[in-house]
Parts: C-alpha cells; sequence; structure tokens
C-alpha cells in the first residue's frame, strides 16, 4: 500500500489519474525554511519531514511525500497568507519566468531507506494587469496553491509557456513519481 503524507487534492487527482493506488494520510510538519536553506533545499526537506511524520503510523507501507515551491529571482513563494500577498505574488510573475519546484520522498516499508528527488519546471506568464489580478484573487482559486495560482485553472488564460514537468506545476511530478515506486517495486 502507498501512503499519500499530503492533503492536497491535486496530488491525490494526479495519482488517481495515473491509476496508482493509494490512501491519504497528511504529514502535518512546521513549514518554514532554515536561514540560508535553497528552495531545493527547503521544499526536499519538507517532503521528507512529511513523510517521515506519518512513517511510524504505517511502518509496513511505501510513504510519499511532496512539497511545492515557486521561486522568482531569489524569492521564495509558498502559499499566500492573504489576498494582499497573492497579489504581490502574482504582480511578480507577470510577464516573465518562474520556477516551480517540487521536491519528493519515497519511504520504504521499514523506514530505513528513503529515496529523494526534485522536479523543476520553468513557467513564463504573459502580462497581466491589475484589474485581472484582482479579479483573479478574488476567486478564492489562488488561496491554497503555492505562488498564488493554479496552472489548471483560471490562471491557465496567462501561461505562455512551460519548460519541463506540467504536473509539477500542479504539486506532483507524476512521471518522476511513477519511475520511483516503479525502481523501489511499490507498484
Amino acid at each position: 500500500m502507498i501512503i499519500l503524507a499530503s492533503s492536497s487534492p491535486r496530488r491525490s487527482e494526479l495519482l488517481r489519474n495515473a491509476g496508482v493506488p493509494f490512501r491519504v494520510k497528511p504529514g502535518h510538519v512546521p513549514e518554514s525554511p532554515s536561514p540560508g536553506e535553497s528552495p531545493l533545499d527547503y521544499c526536499q526537506r519538507l517532503a521528507v519531514d512529511k513523510a517521515r511524520a506519518v512513517q511510524p503510523q504505517f511502518p509496513d507501507s511505501f510513504i510519499l511525500g511532496a512539497d511545492t515551491v515557486v521561486i522568482v529571482d531569489e524569492h521564495l513563494l509558498e502559499k499566500p497568507q492573504s489576498n494582499d500577498d497573492a497579489v504581490r505574488m502574482l504582480r511578480m510573475m507577470t510577464d516573465r519566468s518562474h520556477l516551480v519546484t517540487t521536491g519528493v520522498c519515497l519511504i520504504e516499508p521499514g523506514g530505513k531507506v528513503e529515496d529523494v528527488r526534485s522536479e523543476t519546471t520553468e513557467v513564463t506568464f504573459t502580462a497581466m494587469s491589475d484589474a485581472e489580478i484582482r479579479s483573479y484573487v478574488a476567486t478564492g482559486e489562488p488561496m491554497d496553491k503555492a505562488g498564488a495560482y493554479g496552472i489548471q485553472g483560471v490562471a491557465s488564460r496567462w501561461v505562455k509557456r512551460v519548460d519541463g514537468c506540467f504536473y509539477n506545476v500542479m504539486g506532483l511530478p507524476i512521471s518522476l513519481v511513477y519511475r520511483m515506486l516503479r525502481e523501489r517495486k511499490a507498484i
């Protein structure tokens, strides 16, 4: 059995659509970067922490943890704390590119082997007016998403280019996860 240590409905949807059998048990951990921690190290650490938080409850199962961050220049954009925060993030991404990185951790039954990897995708947005940004934020869609947007939703109207795994931007690089599960004989 595979346990998904995440409450993200998008991660569940992606695994379900890929035909991967799993059960959800969120791994709740504090989410704040350590001083000097790179965005890559941060999202990989959170993926590991989430998986480890759940592993003792399911010692005979594979545990899958994941965390996604958005990076603009050196700025780490996580889930917005308010509408104003979402507006600020989206303004940073208008008419330019940003990176989306997801850290993934797969813990084998018994907890002795942890496979930690990541996927990074470059996303380019077209220009967004302030009115468009505010209207989008008012939909509520950005509020539970890293970088304050869902590529599969209303924000798709501003996506000019995606270089890399599209599903990574949704929160789970499903091709990478599937390879990891196959390599570890979890499926």
